[in-house]
């Protein structure tokens, strides 16, 4: 028997992760469904390395279903991590349902005949890896335009020289993967100073409406 198991996600400890639960019941009981276990966690969806998302797919049989709110939930992953995802997903025969993926409900309760499946299988698949990769054009996007804003807000400490946008950028992704300021002082060469303008910019950017 197939168990419907329920994956909730937020970026930051600020961020609820708990806000989709009542929509997630919702689409459940619509469709005859009984979620049986919940999955939760604050993990940036741009980090292959999630405790909740992989204990999910080690209690998961073949068949289960893995139920989200937007595909954004379970990737805002690079190609590769995205591809390393889909394998482990592959490897346990789990169905992804996506509210934001109408295809997909039917992956929930499939009553189909075997060709029929298959070719739904194969639509869901290509439409998951389309909004999984506008997923991660958002997120980088959004990276890119937080640190120009960060940029801006700390220009005119550098004296005239050009904010390094890239470094920025990169230590934004080091702070979301929750690495010290000691990992990313050694890997970037940023003093710590600056880490500190970074990290309280970013705080007015996300504070900002």
């Amino acid at each position: 028997m197939s168990f419907v198991r329920a994956y909730l996600r937020a970026s930051s400890n600020e961020q609820d992760p708990e806000r989709a639960r009542d929509d997630l019941k919702r689409f459940a009981k619509e469709k005859g469904l009984k979620v049986a276990s919940w999955y939760v966690e604050n993990e940036s969806g741009a980090k292959l390395d999630r405790p909740e998302l992989f204990r999910l797919i080690s209690d998961a049989s073949p068949g289960d279903v893995l139920l989200i709110e937007q595909v954004d939930r379970l990737s805002r992953l690079n190609a590769a991590d995205w591809e390393t995802l889909k394998l482990k997903l592959a490897e346990k025969r789990i169905r992804v349902v996506a509210l934001d993926l109408p295809t997909s409900w039917m992956a929930a309760a499939p009553s189909a005949d075997d060709a029929t499946q298959g070719l739904l299988d194969a639509v869901n698949r290509m439409l998951l890896d389309m909004l999984a990769v506008v997923a991660r054009k958002d997120y980088t996007d959004r990276r890119r335009r937080q640190a120009q804003g960060i940029a801006t807000k700390t220009a005119g400490l550098y004296r005239g020289r050009q904010p390094d946008l890239a470094r920025h950028s990169q230590i934004l992704d080091m702070l979301d993967r929750n690495m010290s300021w000691s990992q990313i002082v050694e890997i970037t060469g940023a003093s710590r100073s600056t880490l500190s303008r970074i990290v309280n910019a970013k705080k007015a950017a996300e504070g900002a409406p």
